[in-house]
């Protein structure tokens, strides 16, 4: 085996390693574990460090930690770089690092340890650095690979983003209207408090949104009545986006119910196949083999990663093939689901990379009167499709059988 080889066997490894959730291995366990600690040591000391008795009686252990923690992120994101063309396949290395570090993790992963050096090279600018240290917090949304309700709130979000935005901008419009009339009845009388719009602008945000503050307020008769009717339409205004809120959370878990009262289990038979040195199919990509009538490659199994079959998808030396066979007696993939699509099921009319699955469960394949289609993201499910999914503990589970 070439240098090369042994470098790409190395990535895949690192890569393994680096990816929250993929727990196939005690290293990759005891990563993902480490790393969460990591975090969290490090919030802590950050937070303690604000204490003046905490920090007069543990100061040296706390910047120790936090010494510790900032190294082990900076080393993290060393590993991410070099590792960035496991995660965007298909792209040159160079290619592939310069779009991890402009991501929004890779800018996140920097500045959690970056502004802890800086200092030292600009000492000037020690306050604002420290002041960036604050992103680090950002990285507990990797937690999400492992527990896909902490994603729940993302998922509402994205999916009443249209909702949220049009009464976030109902919003804005009163508290432009009501800055300017009460500007316009109040100036006079309190030229001092409502000096300007921007004033005003305050006014209305601190009592549309919250309580008021107390520091500016209506005397004339106007304004106060002006300042009733603002209140009351705060009130209900407001209120908008928190029940789109609410209502898209109880239908995530309402969702999730429907789902699990649809599940159906059935006997379905998958033959496992193991891509040896000399296999015809190596280097082959999945649209270039002639599969058997009946049959589909409904999984590729790589470096203890599972990878969904696309068409451009290239079989590699080491590989383990999935395939689905109707005759295949042997070998048989416990748990695997199907789901029939009812008129009323919510997937129904929904393209598949729209799903509110969990981060841990795949599509397999869909199969649409007697035709079998591959998941391809855009694909529009319709009523009576019957939906393969299976989740990666169960995945992980058969890998350790034995090959046919």
């Amino acid at each position: 085996m070439d240098k090369s080889s042994n470098w790409e066997s190395t990535q895949k490894k690192l890569y393994s390693m680096v990816s929250i959730g993929v727990t196939d291995n005690p290293l990759n366990q005891f990563y993902d574990i480490l790393s969460t600690v990591a975090l969290v040591a490090n919030l802590v000391c950050a937070f303690a460090v604000t204490f003046d008795n905490v920090r007069a009686a543990h100061g040296p252990l706390l910047n120790f930690i936090d010494e510790i923690t900032v190294a082990f992120f900076a080393v993290d994101y060393v590993l991410r770089i070099i590792t960035a063309s496991q995660h965007y396949k298909g792209l040159p290395p160079a290619k592939a690092m310069a779009r991890y570090v402009v991501s929004g993790y890779g800018i996140i992963d920097l500045l959690s340890f970056l502004p802890h050096y800086l200092p030292m090279f600009f000492p000037a600018g020690a306050t604002v650095f420290r002041m960036f240290r604050v992103v680090r917090i950002f990285r507990l949304f990797r937690i999400n690979a492992y527990y896909d309700s902490l994603s729940v709130i993302g998922n509402v979000i994205a999916k009443k983003r249209t909702q949220l935005l049009a009464s976030v901008f109902v919003i804005i419009l009163l508290i432009l209207a009501s800055s300017l009339c009460m500007y316009s009845v109040e100036h006079d009388a309190q030229p001092d408090v409502f000096q300007n719009a921007f004033s005003a602008i305050w006014w209305a945000t601190s009592t549309l949104l919250t309580v008021g503050y107390g520091d500016i307020y209506p005397i004339t008769v106007m304004g106060q009545l002006l300042g009733i009717i603002i209140t009351f339409l705060g009130v209900g205004l407001v209120a908008i986006p928190t029940g789109i809120i609410s209502a898209g959370f109880v239908e995530e878990y309402q969702m999730a119910t429907r789902l699990a009262d649809i599940e159906q289990e059935r006997d379905i038979h998958f033959i496992k196949a193991s891509i040896d040195p000399g296999d015809a199919w190596i280097g082959k990509t999945i649209s270039e083999i002639a599969m058997p009538s009946g049959s589909i490659i409904a999984l590729v199994l790589r470096d203890g990663d599972t990878i969904v079959p696309k068409g451009d998808v290239q079989i590699l030396l080491g590989d383990k093939l999935i395939i689905c066979a109707e005759s295949a007696t042997e070998g048989m993939l416990e748990d695997v689901k199907e789901i029939v699509l009812r008129k009323s099921h919510p997937w129904t009319g929904q393209k598949i990379r729209d799903l509110d699955i969990s981060r841990q469960t795949f599509i397999v394949l869909v199969d649409r009167d007697g035709k079998t289609i591959k998941p391809e993201g855009s694909l529009v499910l319709e009523e009576g499709d019957k939906v393969l999914i299976y989740s990666k503990e169960n995945i992980r589970k058969y890998i350790r059988g034995p090959l046919l």
